[in-house]
C-alpha cells in the first residue's frame, strides 16, 4: 500500500464526550506527543459549538452527516450539517481526501472499556488490531464492515482509512483518569503501527487474536404514541461483550414481561444502555465474537 502521509485526530465530534477534547488540547501544546517522523499529524476539534453548550450535538448527531449524498447537498445547511461540509472540506474531500487516514475520539457511557472500532477488515486494518491488541491486551477490537465507503454516515469515512476509538464507560460531561491514560496509550499504539507501515519495520504479530464483528442493533419496544414500554434487562446491564444465547432475557417490560434474544447465534452486545442512543430507542449492539488472522 501506498504510504501514509497525513493523519488527522479529531476530538468533540459530540460535545460532551470530554476524553477526546482534553487531548486534543494537551496535543495542542504538546504535539510532539503524537508527531512521528513519516506523516504529518493535526488535529480537529470538531464540534466547539456543541461542547461550548455541554450537549451531545446542537442541531443534529454531528458523526451521521458524512455520506456523499449529504456532503453534497446544498440544503443541509443546520449546524452539523454546515460543520460537516467544513471538514469535509479540510480533511477531505471525501473519496479524494487529503487526510489518509483519521482518528475520532469517543466516549461512551456502555461498560465496553477501552475499544478500536475497525472500520473494515483488510490487512492494514487486520494488522493495526493486532499490534493494539499486542501492546494493550485489554483493549478490545470490533470491526465494522457493512457499507461501501461513500456510504458511511461517520467522520472517519472522509479519509481512505479510518478508526473511531471508543472509551466506556463516562458518563457524558465527565473525565476519568483511567479513561484518559487508556485514549491517550491507544491513540499512540496507532500512531506508532502507522509509522511501522510507512518504514516497513512491523515487528512480529501474534498470528491471529479475538475481535467482534458487528450484526445488528437491539431496540426498545415502543407504544402506537412512541413511548417506551421497557427497559434494558438487569442480565444485560453493564455486560458488554459477554455471550447472550438464543432465548437469553434482554428487555424487561414494564407490564412485567420480558423479551428474549431472538437470534440464531451467540451474540455478544456492546453499547449496552448507550445514554445517547435513547433518542432511537436503542438498547443495544449485537456482534459475533470472531477470530482475525494475520
Amino acid at each position: 500500500m501506498d504510504k501514509i502521509k497525513s493523519v488527522a485526530v479529531v476530538g468533540g465530534t459530540h460535545g460532551n464526550e470530554l476524553t477526546g477534547i482534553h487531548l486534543i488540547k494537551k496535543w495542542e501544546k504538546q504535539p510532539e506527543l503524537i508527531n512521528r517522523s513519516t506523516f504529518n499529524t493535526n488535529i480537529l476539534f470538531s464540534n466547539p459549538k456543541a461542547f461550548e453548550k455541554r450537549c451531545r450535538y446542537i442541531d443534529i448527531d454531528l458523526n451521521r452527516q458524512f455520506k456523499t449524498t449529504g456532503l453534497n447537498n446544498p440544503d443541509l445547511i443546520n449546524y452539523e450539517q454546515s460543520r460537516a461540509k467544513a471538514i469535509n472540506s479540510q480533511l477531505g474531500p471525501k473519496g479524494d481526501a487529503k487526510t489518509d487516514f483519521i482518528i475520532d475520539l469517543h466516549n461512551t457511557t456502555s461498560n465496553m472499556g477501552p475499544c478500536l472500532l475497525l472500520l473494515g477488515k483488510n490487512e492494514f486494518y487486520r494488522k493495526m488490531g493486532a499490534y493494539v491488541k499486542h501492546r494493550m491486551p485489554h483493549a478490545v477490537i470490533i470491526i465494522q464492515d457493512f457499507a461501501a465507503p461513500e456510504d458511511y454516515a461517520f467522520l472517519i469515512s472522509i479519509a481512505k482509512y479510518g478508526v473511531t476509538i471508543e472509551m466506556g464507560s463516562q458518563p457524558h460531561g465527565v473525565l476519568r483518569q483511567d479513561i484518559l491514560t487508556y485514549m491517550e496509550e491507544m491513540t499512540g499504539y496507532i500512531l506508532d503501527y502507522i509509522e511501522h507501515v510507512n518504514n516497513n519495520t512491523m515487528p512480529d504479530l501474534p498470528s491471529d487474536y479475538e475481535a467482534f464483528y458487528y450484526t445488528e442493533t437491539i431496540k426498545i419496544p415502543v407504544d402506537d404514541k412512541g413511548n417506551r414500554i421497557g427497559v434494558v434487562h438487569k442480565e444485560v446491564e453493564g455486560k458488554d461483550f459477554q455471550p447472550l444465547s438464543p432465548g437469553d432475557p434482554i428487555v424487561s417490560l414494564f407490564d412485567g414481561g420480558e423479551l428474549g434474544w431472538q437470534g440464531d447465534y451467540t451474540a455478544y452486545p456492546f453499547f449496552v444502555n448507550e445514554a445517547a442512543y435513547y433518542e432511537e430507542n436503542i438498547a443495544m449492539a449485537l456482534s459475533k465474537k470472531i477470530t482475525v488472522e494475520i
